[in-house]
């Protein structure tokens, strides 16, 4: 057995194999170890990108919940004012009202003063005329120097 070439050869080729694959273990371990690091370092940087991603998620969604409710309270408010308004117009729609029906109620007894007014100088200018012409058929030239006689006589108790 040690006398054959294959023999020797076949321990040179384990011998040469053994020196080279120590450091080609080493070489393929090492570039293992470091493929299997990145890949470690790329997971956990995948996890960490995930972890922020659900908190700016999270962030975003109680923003929005906040947003949301920041709303409600505006349309409330708004429905409050609107309300508040439309009762403030309503106030002074009925006021105007109360004024201009007290306008024309106002109006109405002065034009009712007026009239009457105008009614009583009327039937005072009917009258007169009515007496005058009474007075101008059945007052004799006697009559009336007796009724002028009378008023002179009257004046002084008059005026005092």
């Amino acid at each position: 057995m040690f006398a054959q070439p294959e023999f020797w050869v076949a321990v040179g080729f384990v011998a040469v194999v053994a020196v080279l694959w120590r450091p080609a273990a080493k070489q393929v371990a090492a570039g293992l170890d470091a493929r299997a690091t990145r890949i470690k370092s790329s997971l956990d940087e995948a996890r960490t990108l995930a972890e922020e991603a659900q908190k700016i998620l999270a962030e975003h969604q109680r923003k929005q919940r906040e947003a949301a409710k920041e709303c409600e309270r505006i349309v409330e408010h708004a429905r409050e004012e609107a309300e508040r308004l439309t009762r403030e117009a309503h106030a002074r729609l009925e006021a105007e009202l109360r004024r201009r029906v007290q306008l024309a109620r106002e109006k109405i007894a002065l034009a009712e003063t007026e009239a009457a007014r105008e009614v009583r100088n009327v039937a005072v200018e009917v009258a007169i005329a009515a007496t005058r012409a009474l007075i101008a058929r059945r007052l004799d030239r006697a009559g009336a120097e007796r009724l002028i006689e009378s008023s002179i006589a009257e004046l002084p108790q008059r005026l005092h």
